[in-house]
Order: C-alpha cells, then sequence, then structure tokens
C-alpha cells in the first residue's frame, strides 16, 4: 500500500512539473512586430505619469500586472509619414501644357522660313541651301514662277530644337504655298497666299518638376509627335523703287498637334507620377506684319520684317492622370507675342548671293523669347 502512495506521489509531482512548464513556456511568447509597409498621415500623442513601479520581467520583457496576453500582442513600430505634393505633381501638368504650345509656335517659325519669310514678296526664281543654329536645323527651300501672277513656294528641313524644359529630335519640317501677286496691276499691288507646313514625325522630350514634403522630383517624359498647319495671308506690297520693296500683310493660321500618349519612367522618387493620353492641341493665330527689302550698292541686299501675332481659341490635349489627384486637364489662355526676322546677303557674283539670316519671337510665356539664326547659299536663275 506504501509503494502504490508513492507512486501517485511520484505522479502527481510529473503532473504539477509537466504544467507549469508549458504554463512558463506560453507566458514566454514573443511576438515580432510587423514592418511598416505603407505611410501614415495621422500624428499620435504620447502620455507620460510622473510615477513608476517595478514590474516583473518575463523573456527580457518587464510587464506590469504580470504576463503579457497572448490575444493583445505588443503595438507594431509606427508608419512613416506620407510625402505630400500632389497638387504641385498636378500643377507640373500645366507645365508640360505651355512646352507643348510653344513647340507648336516654334514649329511654325522654323517653317516659315522654308516659305520665304526672310525674303521680298516678289523676286526671281531662286533655290536656296542653309544651315541653322539656335534650333538646329538643315534644309532647301525656294519658289518657281508658274504664271506672271502665280508662283509656287516650297521647302524642307531636318531639325532639332528645344526650349524651356521640352526637346524636339528627328523633325522634318515640310512647307509649300502658292502666292498670287498681281503684277499686271503696277509697281503697287496686292498679293494672296495659301500654304501648309506639314511635320509628320518627330521625338519629343517633355520635362515636369514638382516639389513634396520630402523633396524636389524631375522627371522626363518620352513619346512622339506630329505638327500640321494651314495658312492664308493678305497684303499689299509696293516696289518703291529699283532699290526697295515694302510689304504689309494679315495672316490667318490654324495649327494642330498630335502627341502620343506616354507615362512617367520608372525612377528611384516619383510618389506622384502621371500617365498622359493621346491627345491633341490646337490654336488658332493672327499675324499682323510687314516686311522692307532693300539694295544697298550694288552687291549688299538686306530685308528686314516682323510682326504681331494673337493666339487664341487655344485647346491642350492633355488628359493627364496623377497618382492622388485624378485626372486633370490644363487650359491655356489667350496669348500675344511679337515674331521678327531678318536677313543680310551679299551677292557674290551674278545669281549667286550668301546670306546670313535671323528669326525669333519675343513676349510672356509660353512663347518667351527665343532666336534662330543660320547662313545660306541662294541661287537664282
Amino acid at each position: 500500500m506504501a509503494n502504490f502512495s508513492r507512486s501517485w506521489i511520484v505522479f502527481a509531482t510529473l503532473i504539477a512539473a509537466a504544467s507549469l512548464f508549458f504554463l512558463r513556456g506560453e507566458s514566454g511568447v514573443a511576438f515580432a512586430q510587423t514592418a511598416p509597409t505603407s505611410c501614415s498621415t495621422s500624428t499620435s500623442t504620447s502620455i507620460s505619469t510622473s510615477t513608476s513601479t517595478s514590474a516583473p520581467t518575463y523573456n527580457s520583457y518587464s510587464y506590469a500586472g504580470g504576463p503579457p496576453s497572448t490575444d493583445n500582442p505588443p503595438a507594431a513600430a509606427a508608419l512613416p509619414p506620407c510625402p505630400t505634393g500632389s497638387d504641385s505633381s498636378a500643377g507640373s501638368i500645366n507645365d508640360v501644357a505651355k512646352q507643348r504650345f510653344n513647340q507648336m509656335i516654334t514649329n511654325r517659325v522654323l517653317g516659315t522660313v522654308l516659305l520665304g519669310i526672310n525674303e521680298q514678296v516678289n523676286c526671281d526664281d531662286c533655290v536656296s541651301a542653309f544651315g541653322s543654329a539656335g534650333s538646329f536645323s538643315a534644309g532647301i527651300h525656294g519658289r518657281k514662277s508658274i504664271t506672271s501672277n502665280l508662283a509656287l513656294l516650297a521647302g524642307i528641313a531636318y531639325t532639332h530644337y528645344s526650349e524651356g524644359g521640352y526637346s524636339v529630335t528627328s523633325a522634318p519640317i515640310g512647307a509649300f504655298a502658292l502666292r498670287s501677286d498681281f503684277t499686271d496691276w503696277g509697281s503697287s499691288r496686292p498679293f494672296f497666299d495659301i500654304g501648309t507646313i506639314l511635320t509628320p514625325y518627330e521625338k519629343v522630350r517633355y520635362r515636369r518638376s514638382y516639389l513634396t514634403s520630402l523633396g524636389a522630383v524631375t522627371v522626363d517624359g518620352q513619346t512622339t509627335a506630329s505638327n500640321y498647319g494651314v495658312y492664308g495671308r493678305a497684303g499689299w506690297m509696293s516696289r518703291l523703287s529699283p532699290r526697295d520693296e515694302v510689304a504689309a500683310a494679315v495672316e490667318v493660321w490654324q495649327l494642330w498637334q498630335r502627341v502620343k500618349g506616354y507615362a512617367d519612367p520608372t525612377v528611384a522618387f516619383n510618389p506622384f507620377d502621371a500617365t498622359f493620353n493621346t491627345g491633341t492641341d490646337k490654336t488658332t493665330l493672327v499675324k499682323v506684319g510687314g516686311q522692307w527689302t532693300h539694295l544697298f550698292g550694288s552687291s549688299v541686299e538686306a530685308n528686314i520684317n516682323g510682326g504681331f501675332v494673337h493666339a487664341f481659341g487655344t485647346q491642350s490635349g492633355i488628359v493627364a492622370t496623377v497618382t492622388g489627384q485624378g485626372n486633370v486637364v490644363p487650359t491655356i489662355g489667350n496669348q500675344s507675342w511679337f515674331e521678327y526676322g531678318g536677313r543680310l546677303g551679299y551677292r557674290i557674283s551674278k545669281g549667286w548671293v550668301a546670306d546670313l539670316f535671323v528669326n525669333g519671337t519675343a513676349g510672356p510665356q509660353p512663347v518667351g523669347n527665343t532666336i534662330h539664326g543660320g547662313i545660306g547659299l541662294r541661287v537664282s536663275y
């Protein structure tokens, strides 16, 4: 009987020891802090008390009032703050719209060189090869009389240019027009032009920059575009003398620019990225201008030209989706600026003229102040 009692005592002791072991194991469970996978937009307030009490320690953690409950693990680490600046990112879409407007105007200015903007209204048939800087451009243009009252103006060039955050490369420009000059009216007479400028393909890079609470962001989006424009011109020219020709005219232009959709490139930090749809920018221009061509001596000829330009009915083709803002559709109001040009030519020999020319714009953004200059060799026949 005594042996039986001892067996029960030993058995009960083992059961009690095992129970204590498992209870201790449960009280020592450790909860790993979850690494933050997002950010917090809320602020936290800490409350401190002036009294402190000693608490028992369990597995290197000190807890007041006993071991922790497995149902309430320790709180996760505080999340980092979210960056702010989505409104600035949305505002940068307006900057892209201004770049695209400037692109339309610059394309037109370069195209007018192919239509003889720096030459007199009425002159002999000619062909001119040229190259320019400011915007790199190289091409050929000229005029050919079809009848005594009708002439064809045409040209083609290959251009690269940049301005105000954007750049255009690999852009062929073609232009042609018909000019009706009423020569049978005498030395003072009306003239009319109708024509077009075409850039069927060009590579473009647009830059946008914005500010966030964690720093500035700059991204360059790359895509392709095409430009088209048609115009009509009505004017009056006068041969004041064998050495002088003056002219004044009014022009009306309609411009279109088709830009293929693209998204911001992947960069290290761009929390409010944007995606741009495919869209068409367009605007209507009216230009009032004049020009004067003069022959100095027998070898030097000069031309100056300029005018006031007003753009209205402008529509941006941009619909951009910006993270944190949704769709953004920028607008561009009416714009006005001046355009200028000039040419200085030296008659090398009969029918051969070396030209130095310049063209540009002057005014507020988004057109701004631009200048394009070059040299050419013109052959009359």
